[in-house]
């Protein structure tokens, strides 16, 4: 494990990546908000299908999003009567997520708070939540994920649900820019590496024209079964472990994009690209 002062020089990397990326996200090109600005917003169908399982109707319930960026999904589920609490550490995400709920009336259910999310437990000084969601491109910018599932833990009351939907780490080994990758793929990072991951991103993964200024991140490999043991020993217990063949964005070049606003494989589905857990604090 890096040093803290080392970690917090990491974080700072990816923070101005962040923030800038707020800007690319929400002008033409980048986020699509015409349903949401509409009242009629939601997340990608996948987690929309699993997440009605698992928690019903959401009028009254209390969700926590952490690591929610611009608070767009999250906004979707107020819009269906949910009080909502989204967490980032992007100073910009969070004015952006401010800013889109006043804009959709919805600044009375919806609070955005700025920290890291390892800080989230006192930022946010509220300790219940029917539901504590993290969605996809989150656990890999964080470097302990036993720390991290101990947060989510801290939020749920026994029988509180904690739901995520992620890119599947066996996917993250692969190198999208090794040439032939569209025939066999190169390698990026071992699946077990534990120290932090220097990425240059080129292109923005929501608008591949944007103009950018800071590539330089850093990110974390967490194996599947770190991630599932480390929410166990946290104290919830696991409802499912999906795998699924695709992720709502163009992780490799390769992949297709369908009508649900999902990316594939063109042929067949060689590895999963994402998974998904549910899992409920242990009632006492």
């Amino acid at each position: 494990m890096a040093e803290p002062d080392e970690i917090e020089s990491l974080f700072d990397a990816n923070r101005k990546l962040w923030d800038e990326r707020v800007g690319i996200h929400l002008a033409p090109g980048g986020y699509d908000l015409a349903a949401l600005r509409a009242g009629r917003g939601q997340m990608h169908a996948l987690v929309e299908t699993e997440l009605a399982g698992l928690v019903g109707d959401l009028v009254g319930k209390r969700v926590l999003h952490l690591q929610c960026h611009i608070g767009n999904e999250i906004l979707s589920l107020a819009q269906r009567g949910a009080e909502v609490v989204g967490v980032d550490f992007s100073p910009a995400a969070v004015v952006a997520g401010r800013s889109l709920a006043a804009e959709l009336g919805l600044a009375d259910r919806a609070r955005f708070v700025e920290c890291n999310v390892y800080d989230a437990p006192a930022a946010v000084g509220e300790a219940q939540f029917d539901l504590v969601l993290v969605t996809w491109g989150a656990i890999y910018w964080l470097p302990d994920i036993r720390a991290w599932a101990r947060v989510v833990a801290e939020f749920l009351p026994p029988g509180g649900v904690f739901y995520i939907a992620e890119g599947h780490p066996s996917a993250f080994v692969f190198d999208d820019a090794a040439p032939g990758f569209e025939e066999r793929p190169g390698w990026f990072a071992p699946y077990f590496q534990t120290g932090p991951i220097a990425i240059d991103e080129l292109e923005d993964y929501a608008n591949r024209e944007a103009a950018l200024k800071h590539v330089r991140s850093y990110s974390w490999m967490h194996p599947l079964g770190e991630t599932v043991t480390a929410l166990i020993d946290a104290g919830l217990t696991l409802r499912f472990l999906h795998e699924h063949d695709a992720v709502p964005w163009r992780m490799f070049r390769s992949l297709k994009g369908g009508d649900d606003r999902m990316w594939r494989w063109p042929a067949r589905p060689w590895l999963p690209l994402g998974f998904s857990i549910a899992a409920e604090k242990t009632k006492i």
